[in-house]
């Protein structure tokens, strides 16, 4: 994603209300912590805002908390309505706001993982008007950044998610499931190994959005053991960061510096794609032998159930097929959106004409779901908006990195920003303008440590949105960090030491 108008550079009083510039003073050979000083006594606004990024990023590890306390609220708030002597269901006029706990429904605001960083976006607005003016807010929020990425999600999600093209792609999948007699081991590893590599071809949000369904049906249904559970949401995520990096114009870490350092397709696949494939292999192999105790009870319950549904005679209604012109129609639009990627106009105009074909053909389709879209799209234009703050910091720090710490600093700091944002801002070092090796080392780290938090790599909330429902409490940021830990150290060694 594109963050232009970097936050920083010079002070308020000579700023004029610009917010944006990345022009500093910093001392002449000064060393890291001089200079980060430096740009703070600069313009103060940038550790604010940063400091606001990182209160956000600590929101997302309270979530759980946040979700518990809601549910506390409306059992309280239900025990009152009781006691009051009335049902739920009742609303005398005088008292019918009471219906509603807003401690409650704050509380589950709060724990909103698509919403947290949209929410720290209202403080980051306050202090930006103080320290500047408003004109700065609106020239920044118009200019600023780029929201063209959060956009493309919303709708590329909603189209993936359509009754016709995850059709195609269970179809598609299941020639892989048949191997293993599609049982839900041979479902698993399809999913985890063949949807991530489509990424680099429909995009890795599209990919997301298909393999989080598709696990969720195939997959998830079955209730598997809680640590499965996160070992298959960290795998699936460090896979898909990774398996957009066959192309070049797939997965968002590449895309921000493909042409500005002249990578196409045949370089990705030289120095990227076969590393991408041997890793994603190595890791869902390895999990499968780790999980092998769970994923074979997996199989039997899923033996046990079809045995049941046997004896009780229950019948399994297939659903009605899908005309292949429809299909054929879905995919086109699927296509359109992937290939206008980097113009709005173009994809959202075809959206609307996608949403007028969704009504014509409805007894083909699901209800289009574009809340879950919505939403992920909301999170990603609030770390679009935090995230361009943090080139202050982050140049300096990427500049001074040798090879080696540049590609273990990578994968650190993408764990706590966005990996497009990482590469991006290393296409903006001169340094790395002409050195191939730490231009390798800074993707090689973005795309590895894409898995590691959901805000690591765009298409993650999409992910977590449709896989949350799986988890009683919701998704642990600490579980999905230690979940995704083994994967990603598999993916550092294939890429990092592997030849070219």
């Amino acid at each position: 994603m594109p963050l232009l108008g970097l936050a920083g550079g010079v002070s308020s009083a000579d700023s004029a209300g610009v917010v944006g510039s990345s022009v500093y003073d910093d001392p002449e050979g000064g060393s890291l912590l001089e200079i980060i000083l430096g740009r703070i006594s600069q313009d103060p606004f940038n550790l604010v805002a940063t400091l606001i990024f990182f209160a956000a990023v600590i929101h997302t590890f309270f979530t759980a908390r946040f979700n518990a306390l809601a549910h506390h609220f409306e059992q309280v708030h239900r025990e009152a309505i009781l006691k009051s002597g009335r049902t739920a269901d009742q609303k005398p006029y005088i008292d019918a706001k009471d219906d509603v706990s807003f401690r409650a429904t704050l509380f589950h605001f709060l724990g909103e993982v698509e919403a947290i960083f949209g929410i720290w976006c209202i403080p980051l607005v306050i202090s930006m008007a103080l320290f500047y003016d408003w004109g700065a807010v609106v020239s920044y929020f118009s200019s600023g950044v780029n929201y063209t990425e959060p956009v493309f999600v919303v709708i590329i999600m909603a189209i993936a998610s359509t009754r016709p093209v995850l059709f195609f792609a269970e179809q598609c999948l299941s020639k892989v499931a048949f191997l293993g007699g599609h049982s839900p081991l041979a479902w698993w590893f399809a999913i985890l190994c063949i949807a991530p590599i489509l990424g680099s071809f429909i995009t890795e949000p599209a990919a997301m959005t298909i393999a989080a369904l598709l696990l969720g049906r195939q997959f998830y249904k079955l209730e598997p053991s809680n640590r499965l559970r996160y070992a298959t949401l960290g795998l699936l995520f460090v896979n898909i960061s990774v398996g957009g990096t066959l192309t070049h114009f797939a997965a968002p870490p590449v895309l921000m510096v493909a042409s500005t350092w002249g990578w196409d397709l045949f370089y990705m696949l030289q120095h990227f794609g076969w590393k991408a494939c041997i890793g994603i292999f190595i890791s869902t192999c390895a999990y499968a032998i780790i999980f092998r105790k769970d994923l074979i009870e997996l199989n039997t319950r899923a033996r046990k159930i079809e045995e049941d549904r046997a004896k009780l005679g229950t019948v399994v209604l297939s659903e009605e097929p899908i005309p292949h012109w429809v299909t054929v129609v879905h995919l086109g639009f699927l296509a359109w959106t992937v290939f206008t990627l980097h113009q709005p106009p173009l994809f959202i105009g075809g959206f609307l004409f996608f949403m007028a074909f969704i009504k014509a053909t409805a007894h083909h389709q699901y209800d289009l779901k574009i809340t879950k879209p919505l939403l992920v799209g909301f999170f990603l234009a609030g770390l679009v908006t935090h995230g361009g703050m943090q080139a202050w910091w982050l140049d300096p720090v990427l500049s001074r990195l040798g090879e080696t710490p540049l590609f273990i600093g990578s994968i650190v700091l993408t764990a706590f920003n966005d990996n497009a944002a990482i590469t991006y801002l290393a296409s903006l070092v001169p340094a790395f303008d002409s050195n191939v090796v730490l231009q390798q080392a800074v993707v090689y780290g973005a795309v590895v440590g894409g898995g590691l938090t959901v805000i690591a790599n765009a298409p993650n909330p999409a992910g977590q949105s449709i896989l949350s429902q799986y988890f009683k409490k919701g998704i642990s940021p600490m579980g999905l960090l230690v979940s995704a830990l083994c994967p990603t150290v598999i993916m550092a060694l294939c890429f990092y030491f592997s030849p070219y």
